[in-house]
């Protein structure tokens, strides 16, 4: 026999019930509504936040370090190094498009990031291996010219599966997180808006703590020592997520979310010659009753064409089950629309993704040579050099959070404070200054090796101290808390709500793509300066022309940024229809809404 609360659970009864249970279509661990006051928010975030932590120490524990294990234990000049660098980050960084797809279409998030993170931790496994096996070290001996071909296909293998990985993980894991937010519930909205802040200061303690610890353990205890205390790390995180099952929000999988794309255009190529309504309000859409439908979303005037697809003729068949082929819902339409206005924001981004793409290589690189003595008895690895750009996302993300956000929320009456492609125009601008000030102190770089090792002769790292590369190491940190966070919200927000997953891994891509273009740029450049006499990049860093490299990339970055700017300006976001749950202290309101998501 039926309970009372199974049965406000199915039919959505029972008094100030938008505040008791979650209608957003997510359910809790048992298939059921939710119930808002023992699921989702912070005490969920919290887990799904822990293994992001391991999965950051991770990644950055091997990929800042990586150019050093290739060109040291593994003896690839210094081109060849930072290319397999920027192929492994571009695939690690765009696999998350098909998990994302994945996940959204088929798998769910839950089980994507557990059958991902296994995969990762079977990676994690072989690295491992790879250096306490004897068989399977890069060398029998202490030193050797060239690693063994087992150790390489080990190591690279290894490397792969956490690519694939983290390819489930990524997308998931950040949207499975912002999932358990209501986005429909005021109160619960506010704090998914703190939910991205907080978890990308999660994501720089394990930047930091990667890069830092762990990168002294490689270069001063044993790289196997260090991997081996990843792989423990990843393991704890991987059960404790797990912990985390009863409190979550799940959002169950609806099929492939790029065939409703596809009937858009479709039905849109079909009825290209019948004339548009002069009144929005004739084209078809779904009553707001319709509770499976989820969101609704309001017409926009971009891209019009597209509103063909929703235009009613004599002969369509009006109902739930119309085919979709021939007519589809203003919401399907303006979903679409979404899409498409993101390629644009997408191409913008890449050359913001080329400049990130420096860090853990060339940066690295040049820290090598530098005096990275702190005391006269400690000095710190060179990649420690990146946990200054962390330190600076770090602060920038708790100013813009505590301060910035409050007081313009106060003077602008703007929920966001600015809106999120302006947070991501201010990364961007930091950007072009990174990259002339990085170009300013390479040149200072460059006359200490003519006056140290050319002129006297001398040995060994100069006597520049590394934290020269503090300023623009920082200022690219700053401007990631603004642009990386910014199109994490970008892609999440702006998406159909079907396809979050696929949005996150939207963000994630423009790293990847990001890293594959700074590789191709590093090709081109090589190939065109070489034919004037001396290639900008040598096997030797202290042989390369990277000044000129890094003024080229703060050029591309100013051009890119001013083209931005006009995109950004005609933009149009995502405008939602939906109730609205305001909560003051014990009361609550309840009506429908039209809200605009910038």
């Amino acid at each position: 026999m039926e309970t009372e609360m199974e049965k406000q659970r199915r039919d959505g009864q029972g008094e100030n019930n938008e505040e008791k249970w979650v209608h957003d279509l997510s359910v809790d661990h048992n298939g059921r509504v939710p119930l808002r006051a023992s699921t989702g928010v912070w005490k969920a975030a919290f887990f799904i936040i822990t293994i992001e932590f391991s999965e950051r120490l991770t990644y950055f524990g091997l990929a800042t370090n990586l150019i050093s294990y290739l060109t040291k234990l593994m003896h690839q000049d210094l081109k060849t190094a930072a290319k397999n660098v920027n192929y492994w980050t571009g695939v690690t960084t765009l696999m998350p498009l098909l998990g994302g797809f994945l996940a959204d279409a088929y798998t769910g998030r839950f089980n994507m990031v557990m059958f991902s993170s296994l995969i990762y931790l079977m990676g994690l496994s072989l690295l491992t291996m790879s250096q306490f096996i004897p068989s399977l070290k890069p060398c029998n001996k202490m030193m050797c010219l060239r690693p063994r071909k087992i150790h390489e296909v080990v190591f690279f293998l290894a490397l792969y599966c956490i690519s694939v990985g983290t390819g489930g993980i990524k997308p998931c894991l950040e949207s499975f997180g912002a999932d358990q937010f209501d986005d429909d519930h005021s109160g619960e909205r506010k704090k998914k808006m703190s939910y991205f802040n907080w978890w990308n200061f999660a994501l720089c303690c394990g930047l930091v703590l990667g890069v830092t610890i762990i990168a002294y353990v490689e270069d001063n205890v044993d790289w196997g020592v260090a991997i081996l205390i990843l792989a423990i790390a990843m393991a704890i995180t991987i059960v404790t997520f797990y912990l985390g099952k009863p409190w979550y929000r799940y959002r169950l999988s609806k099929g492939s979310t790029l065939t409703p794309l596809l009937q858009v255009l479709v039905a849109a190529i079909r009825k290209r010659n019948l004339p548009a309504p002069s009144n929005p309000a004739l084209l078809y859409e779904v009553p707001i009753t319709y509770k499976s439908q989820g969101r609704l979303l309001c017409h926009t005037s971009s891209l019009r064409f597209l509103d063909q697809a929703a235009i009613i003729e004599e002969k369509d068949n009006i109902s739930i089950e119309q085919n979709p082929w021939r007519l589809a819902t203003v919401t399907k339409v303006e979903e679409t629309k979404l899409l498409l206005n993101m390629i644009p924001i997408w191409l913008t981004s890449l050359t913001f993704g080329i400049c990130i793409a420096q860090g853990p290589t060339f940066f690295v690189k040049q820290a090598a040579t530098l005096n990275l003595k702190v005391t006269d008895n400690f000095k710190i690895p060179p990649a420690s050099i990146i946990a200054l750009g962390a330190a600076g996302m770090l602060v920038s993300v708790t100013i813009y959070e505590k301060i910035l956000v409050p007081t313009l929320r106060k003077v602008r009456g703007n929920e966001r404070g600015i809106n999120i492609l302006q947070r991501i125009g201010i990364g961007m601008a930091l950007s072009v200054l990174a990259m002339s000030v990085a170009a300013l102190v390479e040149m200072k770089r460059l006359r200490a090796v003519d006056n140290e090792l050319i002129r006297r002769g001398k040995t060994g790292p100069l006597s520049l101290s590394a934290f020269w590369l503090a300023p623009q190491t920082i200022i690219l940190g700053i401007g990631d808390g603004f642009a990386l966070v910014g199109l994490q919200e970008y892609f999440y927000d702006q998406v159909p709500d079907s396809m979050r997953s696929l949005g996150i891994a939207f963000y994630l891509s423009v790293i990847g793509a990001g890293s594959f273009l700074s590789s191709f740029l590093i090709t081109v450049v090589d190939h065109v300066t070489e034919k004037d006499g001396k290639s900008w990049f040598a096997k030797d860093v202290n042989s390369c022309r990277l000044d000129n490299f890094y003024w080229l990339l703060a050029a591309m970055s100013g051009l890119n940024f001013c083209i931005y700017v006009v995109l950004a300006m005609k933009y149009t976001y995502k405008n939602v229809q939906r109730r609205l749950i305001v909560t003051d202290g014990s009361d609550s309101y309840k009506g429908d809404g039209v809200e605009l998501l910038a």
